[in-house]
């Protein structure tokens, strides 16, 4: 598993979250957050290593879906990816002007 997947299904499930089942929550959050095996998920809930293969793998694809339709993840970046340019040439070219740096501090603690 690849830091990229992992962060990229952790972005995912930070947008998508309330859209799965608690079952899929569980065992996605415990292998890609918590970074527990399958057999460590497998023996929490009295289940197989295959089937906890399979609903991380089901479940994967479904936020994969909903990203595919949403881009919800994919407008985030875009907006960070804007606010920082914003900010940096708010910071090159007034860096005295205190109201718009106000503005850029309100306009980051809205993206978090």
């Amino acid at each position: 598993m690849t830091i990229e997947k992992t962060n990229q299904i952790n972005a995912l499930l930070d947008f998508y979250e309330p859209l799965l089942t608690g079952k899929q929550i569980k065992y996605i959050a415990y292998y890609y957050r918590e970074d527990l095996s399958l057999g460590e998920i497998a023996e929490n809930y009295h289940v197989s290593r295959q089937a906890v293969y399979d609903n991380i793998k089901r479940t994967e694809k479904i936020l994969a879906a909903y990203e595919e339709k949403l881009h919800l993840y994919q407008q985030f970046q875009q907006v960070n990816q804007q606010t920082e340019q914003i900010k940096a040439y708010v910071v090159s070219h007034y860096p005295e002007d205190t109201k718009l740096l106000q503005l850029l501090k309100q306009l980051e603690s809205i993206e978090e």
